[in-house]
């Protein structure tokens, strides 16, 4: 008998126009859950009123942090085999691609209408998932992540949407060289990809940073930005 995977369930900003026509979706990091990101919708939908935020948790709990979630486990935090965190992080992969799926057509909205903004080990998932779609996304904004196997995107990915990537220099869990890497191999394989160094920024998001993922993001939904921004 096969089991179901878990639905993913998480926080949900609405738009403040009361009308969606755009759909962020925000993935939190190792150990955190969705309300770590949901407050990024705040300040954003100032800018993107017609835009819903959803915050899913991950699919499971986090061993080293029972009250937040893991995507996958990390071995050399938690002691876990290699091979179950690569299997973890593939089953992740397919949960967070049904979620997408399902968000759209609960929100009406399409692909083009819909982007993910990863933190950390949410980036991870983010870069994984988006161009192993049918379909491409709006856009992709990764902050303090990494791309998995980049020696395999060129060969695997089936679309191409444009990304952002953001990283503090004085990151501390995921070092700043871990986006140059990602970005060559983006890059090379032929992704529309930016990147932005914050400078005496450790592992988080900084307003310079959320201020570029809020330009790509408007520019992606083809939302006018306001006059001098």
């Amino acid at each position: 008998m096969t089991i179901a995977e878990p639905a993913l369930t998480g926080p949900r900003h609405a738009p403040s126009s009361g009308q969606t026509k755009s759909l962020v979706i925000l993935l939190h990091g190792y150990g955190a859950d969705g309300n770590d990101l949901i407050g990024l919708a705040e300040p954003l939908s100032q800018y993107m009123p017609d835009t819903a935020f959803r915050a899913p948790n991950a699919p499971d709990r986090c061993s080293v942090n029972p009250m937040g979630y893991q995507w996958f486990p990390i071995s050399w935090i938690d002691g876990s085999p290699e091979s179950e965190m690569k299997a973890g992080f593939l089953r992740a992969a397919g949960i967070l691609d049904a979620y997408i799926t399902t968000a759209m057509a609960e929100e009406g909205v399409g692909p083009h209408e819909t982007a993910l903004v990863g933190f950390s080990q949410g980036t991870m998932m983010s870069l994984h998932v988006a161009p192993r779609r049918e379909v491409s996304l709006a856009g992709v904004v990764g902050f303090s992540g990494r791309l998995n196997a980049p020696e395999r995107i060129e060969a695997e990915a089936r679309v191409k949407p444009p990304v952002l990537l953001i990283h503090g220099d004085m990151d501390e869990v995921i070092p700043v060289a871990a986006l140059g890497e990602a970005h060559d191999a983006l890059a090379d394989a032929g992704f529309p990809v930016a990147a932005h160094v914050s400078r005496g920024v450790g592992h988080g998001i900084a307003p310079d940073g959320l201020g570029l993922a809020l330009g790509f993001l408007m520019d992606r939904f083809g939302i006018e930005r306001p006059v001098g921004a």
